[in-house]
């Protein structure tokens, strides 16, 4: 389907927004970007997950010390892509553009292509968020049905139950399988890719093959195939399970809404700013453990209106952003706990699974 179009200043929500975001920083003088605190929590979470690298494959701890490695690895895997990769490759973790780079980059070093991440989270989901056929984060057909214009089969009578298992493959199909699909069939869903240069071909393989080189071959060397084997899908699961967690909680809720474009127009019936509140869901956003560990996408209303903000502001602007939606009639969804976001994402999913 041809991407579809939004209604260009139906209010002036978003221009109001921008100007109340951009205030609060002229008046607390602040950059929007990333501050020492991030920067000290990115060294942080670098340094342990090469520290617990270096370990597994060169030390070769014992079978009940590694399992508890491999477990910590995933999630520091999870965090640099939280904390480090998401906000580089928005261009909000620091004012300096190659620093930015530098850190979008890191997901080539978790397995994943910085250049297909990039077309399908900054290009197509932050622009036509929960928009089924176009947004490739609800596109798990036919093993999930993620909205309600999706085709239901038998099977997703159950899929409430089986998600927590899919949820735990996500890590190992990302850089198994559809990086690579999205590469040679150019196109993420229904959405051509832009044309990639030279560089980027190059760029693309050499973080696939360095990946290779460092998670599969010299680890199988170092320590033997069934080690190895045990240790990369405990690293990959926790990994997989943590970021769909995080991510599905923001848009597959009961809260949170499925837009389609009207079929004569191919647009969406409202403005770009407002599609986001309301596909859009925020958790826990009290808590400044999960914030600390999720790199503040808890408030993913905040991210997908600002996402050239760095997270750590996200809990500053969040009441400014709250407020504006109160005065322009626009429902902010947001779940006090993280346990009931994945109350609520359990029962979507158990609606979806049954006849309309």
């Amino acid at each position: 389907m041809a991407t579809p179009k939004f209604i260009n200043n139906s209010t002036n929500f978003h221009q109001e927004l921008k100007q109340r975001v951009n205030k609060y920083f002229a008046d607390v003088k602040k950059p929007s970007t990333g501050n020492i605190k991030l920067f000290l929590k990115a060294i942080f979470f670098l340094v342990a997950y090469i520290a617990l690298y270096v370990h597994l494959v060169y030390f070769t701890p014992v079978a009940w010390v590694a399992i508890i490695e491999c477990v910590l690895l995933g999630g520091f895997t999870a965090a640099i892509g939280f904390n480090v990769m998401h906000d580089g490759g928005h261009g909000s973790f620091s004012k300096n553009k190659n620093v930015n780079r530098l850190a979008a980059i890191s997901v080539n070093f978790l397995g994943a292509s910085s250049i297909m991440w990039n077309q399908k989270h900054n290009i197509i989901h932050h622009t036509y968020t929960n928009i089924d056929g176009v947004d490739d984060d609800i596109e798990i057909k036919p093993y999930l049905r993620m909205c309600a214009t999706q085709k239901l089969y038998k099977v997703h009578r159950f899929q409430h139950y089986y998600v927590w298992f899919l949820y735990t493959l996500l890590h190992i199909i990302w850089i198994f399988l559809t990086d690579y699909q999205k590469y040679f069939k150019k196109r993420i869903g229904s959405v051509p890719i832009n044309k990639l240069s030279v560089k980027e071909h190059f760029a693309f393989w050499g973080a696939k093959i360095g990946y290779a080189i460092f998670f599969m071959v010299l680890p199988i060397y170092m320590v033997g195939f069934v080690p190895w084997v045990v240790g990369f899908l405990i690293t990959s699961m926790v990994t997989g399970f943590i970021i769909s967690i995080v991510f599905q909680l923001a848009h597959t809720v009961e809260e949170t809404t499925f837009p389609l474009p009207v079929a004569d127009t191919n647009r969406i019936e409202n403005e770009w700013a407002i599609h986001q509140v309301q596909t859009t869901a925020n958790f826990a956003t009290k808590n400044k453990l999960i914030s600390w560990l999720v790199g503040g996408l808890n408030f993913q209303i905040e991210h997908h209106l600002f996402p050239k903000i760095s997270h750590i502001h996200y809990p500053a602007i969040s009441k400014i952003i709250k407020q504006t939606c109160i005065d322009f009639g626009i429902k902010y969804s947001e779940y006090p706990k993280m346990r009931h976001a994945i109350a609520s994402h359990t029962s979507y999913l158990r609606k979806m699974g049954r006849p309309d």
